[in-house]
């Protein structure tokens, strides 16, 4: 008899012991069919056929941005935090990541055995909290200097949006894998609490890690090498500008 398994979880993630009884549903079924050979029992003949099938939709969303030059390069280094005391921040990407997770899908029990199955809906929405690109108030609008700094604050804006893609089809396989097309089985009243303890404990810390992915490209995007381009930029307008505004400190 095919009884339903337990699909190994995505790689990042540790195995999570949240379907204990399982093992113990399966022994049950099995058992109770030896009689009939290969076909299926009752009641996974309800799960199985009568029951809309497991469906996991990821979709994303991006809130576009804004430009802020309220902030000194100054605050914009300290809003950073910057280890290096001689480093200087003339602009800077500012985001959060957020995710959303709605559950829920039919649950059929069979009062003879006990357990109960489920079809998880599992509904994931990414998105980032609305972008803002600061560049530092020193440079006017316009200048050489604005546009580079812009420039360089663009490619950070881009590889967010990028990555937003990247993280929604990652995670739209791993619960595909996960939550294959089939029923999953546990002791009756106790489906929905255990599904939610996985999402809570298992899941939602692997999206936010997939998320999380983002900041190594950004500090590829910050490299030395293109802080020493940035300053050598516009005939040494920066330099001047930051120069002077040392002076007026």
């Amino acid at each position: 008899m095919a009884v339903p398994r337990l699909l190994p979880l995505p790689p990042s993630l540790a195995p999570l012991s949240v379907w204990p009884a399982l093992a113990v549903v399966m022994a049950a079924l099995a058992a109770s069919s030896t009689a009939r050979g290969a076909e299926r029992t009752a009641f996974q003949i309800r799960c199985e056929d009568s029951i809309s099938k497991t469906i996991s939709v990821l979709s994303s969303q991006q809130n576009g941005y804004s430009v802020d030059q309220h902030l000194s390069y100054r605050a914009l280094t300290a809003m950073k935090g910057v280890a290096n005391g001689n480093a200087k921040v003339l602009g800077l990407t500012r985001t959060e990541s957020r995710m959303s997770i709605a559950l829920g899908g039919p649950v059929l029990q069979d009062p003879v055995s006990g357990y109960e199955c489920i079809a998880p809906k599992i509904t994931v929405k990414l998105y980032y909290a609305p972008v803002v690109v600061y560049v530092g108030s020193e440079f006017a609008t316009g200048t050489c200097g604005y546009q580079e700094i812009l420039t360089h604050e663009m490619r950070h804006l881009k590889a967010y949006m990028d990555h937003l893609p990247k993280v929604e089809k990652s995670v739209r396989e791993a619960l595909a894998k996960r939550f294959e097309a089939r029923p999953l089985y546990a002791p009756s009243g106790t489906a929905m609490s255990a599904l939610e303890h996985e999402i809570n404990t298992g899941w939602m810390p692997y999206i936010k890690a997939e998320m999380g992915l983002v900041e190594e490209l950004q500090n590829q995007i910050d490299a030395p090498e293109e802080y020493a381009r940035l300053s050598r930029s516009c005939n040494g307008e920066l330099q001047e500008i930051l120069g002077g505004a040392r002076r007026a400190k």
